[in-house]
């Protein structure tokens, strides 16, 4: 059996940047598959062990190939090491960075009924520039109404990274039991 799948569904590349991120650090200690949401039909996901799944958010929702993918597998996840990462620009404010205060993935707990072994949240990226017309104006206006960033010719990246590796971190040391 293969070690640790990771399955990500990101809107502008973000989720995919920080899935690749956890997994170059994973990859040095364990055997790691990285793949998107829209080719895990492609795969066998029993042939492995472990399974981090990482999601963004875009306007106000995760997607729903992840949600169903969570719900139709949910009975063999229950039976492996999971982890669970959001994606959103909502945990750029300290009071919303974590499980348990951001209600984006308490909203998605709620919809899969799924208990990952571990969750964590991200602040994603706001990349203006690379916007089609529509999700610029909206994206600036949700931006406007929240205090976030609203000059449309910059990109703001709110990841913080040493988190990223810190949750890395803890997989390995999750998996090693």
């Amino acid at each position: 059996m293969k070690d640790i799948l990771i399955i990500y569904s990101s809107t502008d590349g973000q989720t995919r940047k920080i899935s690749e991120y956890i997994g170059k650090i994973l990859g040095k200690e364990r055997s790691i598959k990285i793949i998107s949401i829209e080719d895990v039909s492609k795969i066998d996901i029993t042939s492995f062990n472990n399974f981090i799944i990482g999601a963004s958010i875009r306007y106000g929702s995760h997607s729903k190939k992840i949600i169903n993918f969570i719900r139709n597998n949910n009975k063999y996840l229950e039976n492996k090491y999971t982890s669970f990462f959001s994606v959103n620009a909502v945990a750029r404010k300290p009071q919303k960075n974590s499980p348990s205060t951001n209600p984006y993935i308490k909203k998605f707990f709620d919809k899969t009924n799924w208990k990952p072994s571990r969750a964590q949240v991200f602040a994603g990226k706001i990349d203006y520039p690379s916007y089609r017309f529509f999700d610029k104006i909206i994206i600036r206006f949700i931006m406007l109404i929240t205090n976030g960033p609203i000059d449309v010719h910059t990109s703001h990246d709110f990841t913080n990274w040493n988190d990223v590796k810190s949750y890395a971190m803890k997989i390995i040391r999750d998996t090693e039991k």
